[in-house]
């Protein structure tokens, strides 16, 4: 029997790539719905919406009254959700052909996932033809370690976090659980809740094809996040430490991904001081802590020499960039 999937989109100022996401989740054989839960939009995001609501039922809209950001808006469709399984889909993104079909093939897992292909924009409708045959469509186990030590850091290449994955999420996993999104952040959302379900017994499986395209999304490297979701960020993964049954490898893995984001808050704290208050205000909060002053330092560096380039930012104009390697370890960019 056929396993469901309701498809979640937070769309938030879409208006432009809304219904080609929503079309690309209606084409799946699989998508039971699609729930659209427009964050309080300032352009016709909402409209775009109500139009693919009238031309397949499938489509529901849910308006939110205020904006509260992707995780409230996900969790909401979450709730409402009826379908065996829920996928998440970014308002500029899509899903390739026969993406739900292959990850269902996979049916001893409550996470499912594939790999991401980095494109610009005009370029994404290019990718709908690609068949990948290069690469193994066979699914490998991703364990909890594995996934915290895939989103930290490599030196001199442009990575890939594997908190980007868009896993299909088992629906009954998640309520058994009581698993949603944590409201409170704005960055780091998925990989908290994809944390959170590993420790709580969820089995992830992922396979190198792709079958979700990304838009990038270029912007400043030492803009990308403010000080206050980093700080947001760092509170949970010192909270995540707090948790119980943590083994001695996931526990050093977990110490190393929150060391590498509170070098971040800081480099961000740093920049914002130096912008809004003057080099010496920023100067003293360098030099206030010793272990400021080398980190700072190097993310500068890093930053300027591209070593820290997410994913997105590492593909060229002219090729796609994917997530995962088609091969080995899965945390390294690679370029296709």
């Amino acid at each position: 029997m056929q396993r469901s999937v309701t498809v979640i989109i937070a769309a938030y100022n879409a208006q432009d790539t809304l219904a080609r996401a929503i079309r690309s989740a209606l084409s799946q054989p699989e998508t039971l719905e699609v729930i659209v839960v427009d964050d309080k939009s300032l352009d016709a995001t909402a409209a775009v919406a109500f139009e693919e609501a009238k031309a397949d039922a499938r489509v529901r809209l849910l308006a939110a009254e205020i904006n509260q950001g992707p995780a409230a808006a996900r969790n909401r469709a979450l709730d409402a959700a009826t379908a065996d399984f829920v996928a998440i889909l970014d308002a500029d993104d899509v899903f390739l052909p026969g993406r739900l079909s292959r990850l269902m093939a996979c049916d001893d897992a409550e996470m499912l996932a594939d790999n991401i292909a980095f494109v610009t924009t005009d370029r994404i409708g290019g990718l709908m033809d690609r068949t990948w045959p290069d690469i193994t469509p066979d699914f490998q186990t991703l364990g909890i370690t594995q996934f915290v030590l895939g989103n930290l850091r490599r030196k001199n290449v442009a990575r890939g976090e594997l908190g980007f994955l868009k896993p299909v999420m088992s629906r009954k996993f998640l309520n058994r659980h009581g698993l949603r999104y944590d409201t409170r952040l704005r960055l780091g959302e998925d990989y908290d809740l994809y944390l959170r379900a590993l420790l709580a017994g969820a089995r992830l499986k992922f396979t190198r094809r792709p079958g979700y395209a990304a838009a990038i999304r270029r912007t400043s490297l030492s803009a990308q996040h403010g000080a206050a979701e980093l700080s947001e960020m760092h509170d949970r993964l010192v909270a995540h430490l707090q948790m119980d049954g943590l083994s001695p490898a996931l526990t050093q893995a977990m110490q190393a991904h929150r060391d590498e984001v509170r070098r971040k808050r800081d480099h961000r704290v740093f920049l914002d001081l130096r912008r809004e208050k003057g080099a010496w205000v920023a100067l003293r909060y360098l030099f206030g802590a010793t272990n400021r002053i080398w980190p700072i330092a190097r993310q500068i560096m890093s930053d300027k020499l591209g070593w820290t380039a997410m994913a997105g930012d590492a593909a060229p104009a002219i090729d796609v960039t994917l997530l995962l390697p088609p091969t080995g370890q899965p945390s390294v960019a690679v370029h296709q």
